[in-house]
């Protein structure tokens, strides 16, 4: 969310980054808020004044009063100040119940308006635009078949999707033996991974109230995203991201304290609204996953060196599994409304002969402070943080990876030795069928 100021002095810059977004139908709102925001300062204006007056009548009644006992003529002009009282008092509940409309009309078109993309962002309509960076590792074809990946899960009794259809429907899962273990182990690796480089390890909560979640996402992500707890006002988290900045939700931060960095495990849960291939046999898109995420909360002039080294985190993550890997920036048309910049992490399908989403980096700027009411406390006052997030491993989809990049010739799957403390100090893991 846009500070309205910022919106006020700069309203074609803001209809340009919408033009950017290629989101052409919210042009109308950068007027329609800064009309609302001229009607509810001449509201709160005409309001302030009517208070400043009402000390001051109302001593010139008492006084009047206190004349008349003496002059009955001044009963009538007391009379005449208490009517006017009266009538301000009616005018100023007008004005508080109008300050009130304006305010939630305004609030919910700033929540569309989409934040200011960073100068480096490429510019298109759709992810077709997005761009690559940079690859890392060398994204080899072996000379056998790597099968589909619920077929190599399968050869260790590792997956069973026909009864996760009968007990919950399509887009569930059962991990089974080995893949179960091999599952918790990535996550148990990637905690570990993130601790070493300093982040604390939260486990947070699973559920968060509405507010929380009107604060960290759009309602287009929101409304695509989030199973609502029926009969209650909480919603099951898409990624442990919702929480963990949910915490900082009306908090004022002390300024020697930043930044605040923390590396989160949960379960996640999505609708998955509009996709497709959910009915498809597999793992890839799926309404339950865990998930290892990290977030930073940081000075403003830190948040993009911070950026970069969170994207670099997941390259270094993947290349140690031996899984190789792509940069690819996010253009203006794929980024999320509350997004400054962002990029995804790539794995190499060796299966597909292509790269696809394992990690997905992306820099806030002070929109999920602001809507939080987050702010720091520094020397020179009060200003909003900046908030990023970026995926550490996000399994089963994960594993897909890893398997097929990890697969042998003779179906075995090797284990790489940074995983191998997780795995019982199992080298290799060979197939029951």
């Amino acid at each position: 969310m846009l500070d309205i100021k910022f919106i006020r002095e700069n309203p074609e810059a803001v209809k340009e980054n919408i033009r950017k977004k290629f989101q052409e139908e919210k042009l109308p709102l950068v007027d329609r808020v800064i009309e609302l925001d001229r009607q509810n300062r001449e509201a709160m204006t005409e309001a302030n004044t009517l208070r400043a007056s009402r000390n001051a009548l109302s001593k010139q009644v008492g006084m009047l009063m206190g004349q008349a006992k003496k002059d009955p003529s001044k009963l009538e002009e007391a009379e005449a100040v208490k009517a006017q009282v009266k009538a301000n008092a009616e005018r100023l509940a007008q004005l508080e119940e109008l300050e009130g409309q304006l305010a939630q009309e305004l609030r919910q078109i700033m929540l569309v308006i989409p934040q200011m993309i960073d100068p480096s962002v490429p510019i298109g309509p759709d992810d077709e635009s997005n761009v690559e960076v940079e690859r890392f590792g060398e994204a080899v074809t072996p000379g056998y078949e790597i099968p589909y990946h619920t077929q190599i899960m399968e050869r260790f009794d590792g997956v069973d999707l026909d009864s996760a259809g009968r007990v919950s429907g399509a887009g569930f899962y059962y991990l089974m033996g080995d893949i179960a273990r091999l599952h918790s182990a990535v996550l148990a690796y990637a905690r570990d991974f993130m601790i070493d480089k300093g982040f604390t390890y939260c486990i947070p909560p699973f559920m968060i109230h509405g507010n929380v979640v009107e604060g960290v996402m759009s309602q287009t992500d929101m409304d695509a995203m989030m199973y609502k707890i029926e009969g209650e006002d909480l919603y099951l988290i898409g990624t442990s991201e919702h929480s963990m900045i949910g915490k900082y939700i009306d908090q004022i931060i002390p300024e020697d304290s930043l930044p605040h960095t923390l590396t989160s495990y949960s379960p996640c849960f999505r609708k998955e609204k509009g996709s497709h291939g959910i009915e498809e046999r597999g793992v890839y898109r799926i309404h339950q996953f865990e998930k290892q995420e990290m977030i930073v909360v940081c000075k403003p002039e830190d948040s993009m060196a911070w950026y970069e080294k969170m994207w670099r985190y997941s390259v270094e993550l993947f290349r140690s599994l031996d899984i190789p890997v792509r940069q690819l920036e996010c253009c203006s048309g794929d980024l999320a409304d509350l997004k400054v910049k962002s990029c995804d992490i790539e794995a190499w399908s060796p299966r597909q002969q292509k790269y696809f989403e394992v990690c997905s980096c992306s820099n806030l700027g002070d929109a999920q402070a602001r809507r939080l009411k987050m702010r720091v406390k520094g020397e020179n006052g009060t200003y909003l943080p900046h908030t990023l997030n970026n995926t550490v491993v996000a399994p089963p989809r994960m594993l897909i990876a890893f398997l097929e990049n990890n697969l042998q010739a003779d179906g075995s799957v090797n284990i790489p030795p940074v995983l191998r403390p997780y795995m019982g100090g199992q080298s290799v893991l060979t197939p029951k069928h």
